[in-house]
C-alpha cells in the first residue's frame, strides 16, 4: 500500500494551503484516514482524522482553521489549512487505517510533506 502526498510549501502567516492524500495498493476497506504532523524537535502529534461515514476530529490547534475531506472513490484525503500560523510549520504525514488483503487491520503513513508559515 502506497500513500502519496501533495501540496506541501512555503507561505506567509494568514495564508493557505491544500494537502492531498491518495492511497493506493491492496487494501479490502479504509476505515480512517487523516493527517498527523512533526515540528523539529517535538514529537508527532495528531492534527485531523475522518472516519468511513463520520464525522471529522480536529485537533484543538487547528479547529476553525483547518477542514478535513475524503473521496471513498479514489481512496483520498485532503486538508484544507486556512489562516495558517508559524506555529504549524511541521512535516505533514498521511494517515491512514484499514483492513489489508489477508483481513488484518493495519496502519500506513505517508512519505511525509513540509509545511512552512513564516510569520
Amino acid at each position: 500500500v502506497q500513500l502519496v502526498e501533495s501540496g506541501g510549501g512555503v507561505v506567509q502567516a494568514g495564508g493557505s494551503l491544500r494537502l492531498s492524500c491518495a492511497a493506493s495498493g491492496r487494501l479490502l476497506s479504509i476505515n480512517t484516514m487523516g493527517w498527523y504532523r512533526q515540528a523539529p524537535g517535538r514529537q508527532r502529534e495528531f492534527v485531523a482524522t475522518i472516519r468511513s461515514g463520520g464525522s471529522p476530529n480536529y485537533a484543538d490547534s487547528v479547529k476553525g482553521r483547518f477542514s478535513i475531506s475524503r473521496d471513498n472513490a479514489k481512496n483520498a484525503v485532503a486538508l484544507q489549512m486556512n489562516s495558517l500560523k508559524p506555529e504549524d510549520t511541521a512535516v505533514y504525514y498521511c494517515y491512514v487505517q484499514g483492513i489489508n488483503e489477508f483481513g488484518a487491520p493495519s496502519d500506513y503513513w505517508g512519505q511525509g510533506t513540509q509545511v512552512t508559515v513564516s510569520s
